[in-house]
């Protein structure tokens, strides 16, 4: 039963995430750092997973990030990836455990490529090309949770 009310928190919390990257390009911590706490509390027991994997996940999802993003900004001078992904990607390797960490990714890369291809060609200024990929995120990890937990 505490899976089922898990899911469905996590669903709300990744919908809404999803609407706020959407419009401003931003993933307040009032949503992602609890998700990171409640992933610590509730994937030993309910994600399959135990809690120093979900403690790794977490660290490496952030870490990976955050390295990717300061990289690109110290060779480019613009921001590629913020740390609320960072802090998303972490969110979903407290819930999910290090192991599930490139399924996630590979779905939201692909289903955000996707998008990119579908809908952002042909804009002429650069803001209008750019893409949140937070929401590609809260897909991979949703996709990832509800596979792990219910499969």
């Amino acid at each position: 039963m505490l899976y089922i009310i898990a899911t469905l928190m996590l669903a709300a919390v990744l919908a809404r995430v999803t609407w706020i990257d959407f419009k401003t390009f931003r993933l307040p911590d009032f949503y992602t750092l609890p998700l990171i706490g409640a992933g610590l509390v509730i994937a030993p027991f309910e994600g399959g997973t135990t809690l120093p994997l979900s403690m790794l996940g977490g660290a490496l999802g952030f870490t990976v990030f955050w390295a990717i993003g300061s990289v690109y900004f110290a060779r480019l001078g613009t921001e590629a990836l913020g740390l609320g992904d960072a802090k998303l990607f972490a969110a979903s390797g407290t819930w999910l455990g290090a192991y599930f960490l490139p399924q996630v990714l590979l779905i939201a890369s692909v289903t955000g490529l996707a998008f990119a291809l579908i809908f952002a060609r042909g804009k002429a200024a650069a803001d209008s090309r750019r893409i949140a990929f937070g929401p590609w995120l809260a897909l991979g990890f949703l996709t990832v949770w509800l596979k792990a937990v219910f499969l």
